[in-house]
Protein backbone atom coordinates (compact mmCIF):
# COMPACT_ATOMS: atom_id res chain seq x y z
CA UNK A 1 0.00 0.00 0.00
CA UNK A 2 1.24 3.48 -0.86
CA UNK A 3 2.51 5.25 2.26
CA UNK A 4 0.56 8.40 1.40
CA UNK A 5 -2.67 6.39 1.34
CA UNK A 6 -1.89 5.08 4.82
CA UNK A 7 -1.44 8.63 6.11
CA UNK A 8 -4.91 9.56 4.85
CA UNK A 9 -6.61 6.56 6.49
CA UNK A 10 -9.04 7.56 9.20
CA UNK A 11 -7.91 6.85 12.75
CA UNK A 12 -11.59 6.09 13.46
CA UNK A 13 -11.36 3.33 10.84
CA UNK A 14 -8.27 1.74 12.40
CA UNK A 15 -9.30 2.11 16.04
CA UNK A 16 -12.07 -0.57 16.07
CA UNK A 17 -9.57 -3.09 14.70
CA UNK A 18 -7.20 -2.31 17.58
CA UNK A 19 -10.04 -2.82 20.07
CA UNK A 20 -11.14 -6.09 18.45
CA UNK A 21 -7.57 -7.42 18.37
CA UNK A 22 -7.06 -6.65 22.06
CA UNK A 23 -10.45 -7.92 23.22
CA UNK A 24 -10.01 -11.17 21.28
CA UNK A 25 -6.97 -11.80 23.48
CA UNK A 26 -8.66 -10.86 26.75
CA UNK A 27 -7.52 -7.23 26.97
CA UNK A 28 -9.85 -4.23 27.26
CA UNK A 29 -10.74 -1.08 25.34
CA UNK A 30 -9.49 0.89 28.35
CA UNK A 31 -6.07 -0.73 28.03
CA UNK A 32 -5.94 0.12 24.32
CA UNK A 33 -6.88 3.71 25.16
CA UNK A 34 -4.21 3.80 27.86
CA UNK A 35 -1.41 2.80 25.48
CA UNK A 36 -2.64 5.17 22.76
CA UNK A 37 -2.87 8.06 25.24
CA UNK A 38 0.58 7.20 26.61
CA UNK A 39 2.07 7.31 23.10
CA UNK A 40 0.35 10.48 21.88
CA UNK A 41 -0.36 12.54 24.98
CA UNK A 42 -4.09 12.66 24.24
CA UNK A 43 -6.47 12.50 27.17
CA UNK A 44 -9.18 9.84 26.88
CA UNK A 45 -11.68 12.61 26.02
CA UNK A 46 -9.40 14.10 23.34
CA UNK A 47 -8.82 10.62 21.90
CA UNK A 48 -12.60 10.15 21.67
CA UNK A 49 -12.87 13.52 19.90
CA UNK A 50 -10.26 12.46 17.33
CA UNK A 51 -12.36 9.35 16.65
CA UNK A 52 -15.65 11.29 16.45
CA UNK A 53 -14.14 13.81 14.04
CA UNK A 54 -12.73 10.98 11.90
CA UNK A 55 -9.27 12.54 11.70
CA UNK A 56 -6.83 10.90 9.32
CA UNK A 57 -3.64 9.38 10.75
CA UNK A 58 -1.52 12.29 9.56
CA UNK A 59 -3.74 14.80 11.38
CA UNK A 60 -4.12 12.50 14.39
CA UNK A 61 -0.35 12.52 14.96
CA UNK A 62 0.11 16.17 13.96
CA UNK A 63 -2.44 17.21 16.62
CA UNK A 64 -1.06 14.86 19.29
CA UNK A 65 -0.30 16.97 22.38
CA UNK A 66 3.02 15.32 23.22
CA UNK A 67 4.53 12.26 21.63
CA UNK A 68 6.03 10.21 24.48
CA UNK A 69 9.81 10.62 24.82
CA UNK A 70 10.21 6.88 25.46
CA UNK A 71 8.57 5.97 22.14
CA UNK A 72 12.04 5.47 20.70
CA UNK A 73 12.40 2.47 23.00
CA UNK A 74 9.71 0.67 20.99
CA UNK A 75 11.60 -1.76 18.80
CA UNK A 76 10.96 -4.92 16.89
CA UNK A 77 9.24 -6.02 13.72
CA UNK A 78 5.76 -5.02 12.65
CA UNK A 79 4.27 -6.01 9.29
CA UNK A 80 7.61 -7.54 8.37
CA UNK A 81 9.53 -4.30 8.82
CA UNK A 82 11.93 -3.47 11.65
CA UNK A 83 10.62 -0.31 13.33
CA UNK A 84 14.10 1.08 13.92
CA UNK A 85 14.74 1.05 10.16
CA UNK A 86 11.68 3.09 9.16
CA UNK A 87 12.94 6.45 7.88
CA UNK A 88 9.68 8.35 7.49
CA UNK A 89 8.80 9.88 10.90
CA UNK A 90 5.01 9.60 10.45
CA UNK A 91 5.20 5.98 9.29
CA UNK A 92 7.41 5.18 12.29
CA UNK A 93 4.79 6.72 14.64
CA UNK A 94 2.03 4.67 13.01
CA UNK A 95 4.10 1.51 13.42
CA UNK A 96 4.85 2.38 17.05
CA UNK A 97 1.10 2.49 17.60
CA UNK A 98 0.64 -0.86 15.82
CA UNK A 99 3.43 -2.42 17.89
CA UNK A 100 1.96 -1.25 21.21
CA UNK A 101 -1.42 -2.77 20.36
CA UNK A 102 0.32 -6.00 19.26
CA UNK A 103 2.20 -6.18 22.56
CA UNK A 104 -1.04 -5.61 24.45
CA UNK A 105 -2.80 -8.36 22.50
CA UNK A 106 0.09 -10.74 23.14
CA UNK A 107 -0.39 -10.36 26.88
CA UNK A 108 2.69 -8.30 27.66
CA UNK A 109 2.45 -6.57 31.07
CA UNK A 110 1.32 -2.95 30.87
CA UNK A 111 4.42 -1.63 32.66
CA UNK A 112 6.62 -3.15 29.92
CA UNK A 113 4.38 -1.89 27.11
CA UNK A 114 4.61 1.62 28.56
CA UNK A 115 8.39 1.31 28.82
CA UNK A 116 8.48 2.08 32.55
Amino acid sequence: MDAHRVFKMSFAGVYPHYIAKAEKKGRTKQEVDEVLCWLTGYSPQALATQIEEKKDLETFFAEAPSFHPNAGKITGVICGVRIEEIDHPLMRKIRYMDKLVDELAKGRPMEKILRK
